[in-house]
């Protein structure tokens, strides 16, 4: 008589996990890229608070006389003239010692554009402009024209 051996896996039940873990494999995908752009997101937004944060230093120095009114360009409203400014730094008012008042460490990378290039306003820019003036360094957005998850656009923070 014919015996039937049942030591391993059928065809269809191999074929069934399978499809299983392709399912799953399809489902978990997407998330990872969801949290993947979220995690660029909150890096974007930290970055851009703490380039603003640095530039709203500088403006309050200016205003509080911390900074040799020589080192302010005419027209700047107190403010840095470029982003390069809030890391290199500029010398305290009235100290002989040369010590220089220094904004940022490193100015941070855009996650979006992967690069440390900003959209730059100046004080004398329309609020929503896209080409900077040159005279200063008012605001900082980023040069993505992605969207964001919450549907908004990237230069728009």
């Amino acid at each position: 008589m014919w015996r039937l051996r049942s030591d391993g896996y059928t065809f269809v039940e191999l074929l069934i996990v399978v499809t299983l873990l392709f399912v799953l494999a399809s489902a978990v995908l997407p998330l990872a890229q969801v949290t993947s752009q979220r995690q660029r997101e909150v890096e974007l937004r930290r970055n851009l608070r703490e380039l603003r944060t640095a530039i709203d230093k500088f403006k309050d120095a200016v205003d509080l006389g911390q900074i040799a009114t020589t080192e302010i360009s005419p027209g700047s409203e107190g403010y840095p003239n470029d982003l390069e400014t809030l890391v290199e730094g500029v010398p305290a008012a009235n100290d002989a010692s040369g010590r220089k008042l220094k904004y940022l460490r490193r100015i941070p990378d855009d996650p979006m554009t992967r690069s440390s290039e900003w959209g730059l306003r100046s004080y004398q820019d329309r609020p929503n402009s896209t080409s900077w003036g040159g005279q200063n360094v008012f605001d900082v957005y980023s040069r993505s024209n992605g969207t964001a998850l919450d549907g908004t656009k990237y230069g728009d923070w």
